[in-house]
């Protein structure tokens, strides 16, 4: 008796768990990764022509509380009709019964791998596209809960989409039904004692369940968590104190982003302290305005959670009008010998 290698079991199982595309107008070409819920392929849409990324549920977790959930996502992402969140193209079952949904294909990569090479304006400026993009969901009622790099991609041509709205959670409690009988709310309202969501990013709230508490505050802290992990070049929270936060100690503080990159300014580590901050109320008041004071900080203006000392403002001041000061020392420079010589 032969045994086959385990690469080619593997292999052999993985193909088992293609989805059934028959019938169906999309060609299956490859599969591009897998998550709890689901595996995401690539595939042709053959009626008009272009390539999607399939979302289908994964064989093993194929049971009606996930499909539901699976829709769930599906419609939650369809509301959110933003340059900075997938589109949704199509949406149903598949000859085997799997629920699926299919979505724009991006190309580009991840966040953490565009931080370890961009400028660190760079990186502020992709920053701001997520926080607009997580402002529009707020404001049509959808908190993402997992924010974090590797949920953010950057196209080939610089688009910037938030992506995996799996564990989303919807801000008003009415709520159309979906198929198969679930409301789309009911999923989503997170019941005490249930942590979801990645404890290297989520806010304390979030990390000891408190889910009266959780609001678009929750995501703030998520997005200077994404902010910290820019500038410090790693999560806020790894090891030991990622431990404390599962224990439920969701209040730890993390270590400055300066501990990591002096070069860090100081600026820009107030904002992730104000961010970060574990009293919700003392974070910003949305994703907008902590866009708006990482704007400040390119645009050379004062940040308003920072406290300058004279000679940074003075610092500051002449690195934003560099220009103009150089030419009036300059032309005080030329004027000044005639000035004295015509005196003389």
């Amino acid at each position: 008796m032969r045994w086959l290698p385990d690469r080619t079991v593997a292999h052999l199982r993985r193909v088992a768990e293609w989805p059934d595309l028959a019938d169906t107008k999309y060609r299956l070409l490859e599969e591009l990764g897998r998550g709890g819920m689901g595996t995401v392929y690539l595939a042709e849409d053959t009626v008009l022509g272009r390539k999607v990324a399939l979302k289908v549920i994964s064989t093993g977790a194929a049971d009606a509380e996930t499909a539901d959930r699976m829709l769930r996502e599906a419609r939650i992402i369809a509301r959110l009709e933003h340059p900075g969140i997938v589109p949704v193209h199509d949406a149903g079952a598949l000859p085997d019964g799997r629920i699926f949904y299919a979505m724009k294909r991006v190309e580009g990569e991840r966040l953490d791998a565009l931080a370890a090479r961009a400028t660190l304006p760079d990186r502020l400026r992709v920053f701001q596209r997520i926080c607009e993009a997580v402002a529009f969901a707020h404001a049509h009622g959808v908190l993402h809960r997992d924010l974090k790099p590797e949920n953010v991609m950057v196209g080939s041509f610089g688009e910037v989409l938030v992506m995996d709205w799996g564990v989303a959670k919807l801000l008003d409690a009415a709520a159309e039904r979906i198929p198969g009988g679930a409301t789309e709310a009911s999923p989503s309202q997170t019941a005490e004692g249930t942590v979801v969501g990645t404890l290297s990013y989520m806010a304390p709230e979030q990390a000891e369940a408190r889910a009266d508490r959780i609001g678009p505050q929750t995501d703030v802290y998520a997005l200077g968590a994404i902010l910290y992990y820019l500038l410090a070049r790693r999560p806020p929270f790894e090891g030991a104190a990622a431990e404390r936060r599962a224990r439920g100690e969701g209040a730890v503080a993390p270590a400055s982003p300066r501990r990591f990159d002096p070069s860090v300014p100081r600026a820009l580590e107030a904002i992730v302290a104000k961010a970060m901050s574990a009293d919700p109320t003392g974070r910003y008041a949305s994703a907008e305005e902590l866009a708006a004071e990482v704007g400040r900080f390119l645009a050379g203006e004062h940040v308003r959670a920072y406290r300058e000392r004279p000679w940074e403002r003075a610092a500051r001041i002449f690195a934003r009008y560099r220009t103009p000061v150089l030419l009036v020392a300059a032309y005080l420079l030329m004027r000044t010998p005639l000035i004295l010589y015509g005196r003389s």
